[in-house]
């Protein structure tokens, strides 16, 4: 059935499967800054800051966490138990290539990682740092927003969408996206602020 040039008959589709759709990239683009910023090491050292370190074992890719136990042995100083005392050097390697200004010593199958004090001067460039990151995730979340509108008004064009829908999914489009932006923003407060403790 048609009306004025718009034909009805066609797969009506919702704007709610659009946002449906978007709902896990935008968790994946803050979960992804979450991992970035978790590795801007502050005055306290964090198991998160080398557990996600990727190690190749003979063609398999496997994280720091899946190699031994980390624990804080103080707030400046991170150990590394590894199960096996085969992996050591190239979990070492693997450390040292992440440039994270960890000084290292190793006891039998234990690493030891320890942490000078940051200077005032490290510290704004890690808060740099932060706001680069957040910017990225930010423009992510952007792109991400500007590509289901467009997908909503092209579902508008082609009459799978109605016009009141359109406009219904804009409104709760800004809402998803106005609430993983606020996440960004808290978490990045959070970290500012650990970094200037």
């Amino acid at each position: 059935m048609c009306i004025r040039d718009r034909c009805y008959n066609k797969k009506i589709m919702r704007y709610e499967e659009i946002l449906e759709k978007l709902k896990p990239r935008l968790e994946e683009s803050f979960e992804s800054f979450r991992e970035e910023i978790a590795k801007i090491r502050a005055g306290r050292l964090s198991p998160s800051l080398i557990e996600e370190i990727k190690i190749d074992w003979f063609g398999s890719n496997l994280t720091v966490k899946q190699l031994g136990v980390i624990s804080n042995v103080s707030p400046k100083e991170l150990a590394l138990q590894l199960w096996d005392k085969s992996y050591l050097e190239k979990v070492v390697k693997a450390i040292e290539k992440e440039n994270l200004g960890l000084s290292t010593r190793i006891e039998g199958n234990t690493i030891y990682l320890s942490a000078p004090s940051l200077s005032k001067e490290q510290r704004e460039n890690l808060i740099r740092l932060l706001n680069q990151k957040k910017e990225e995730a930010a423009r992510e979340i952007r792109r991400q927003r500007d590509k289901a509108w467009k997908e909503i008004q092209e579902g508008f064009q082609k009459g799978e969408i109605r016009e009141d829908d359109k406009y219904r999914g804009k409104e709760k489009l800004e809402e998803l996206v106005r609430k993983y932006r606020e996440k960004i923003a808290k978490l990045a407060e959070n970290k500012e602020k650990e970094l200037m403790g």
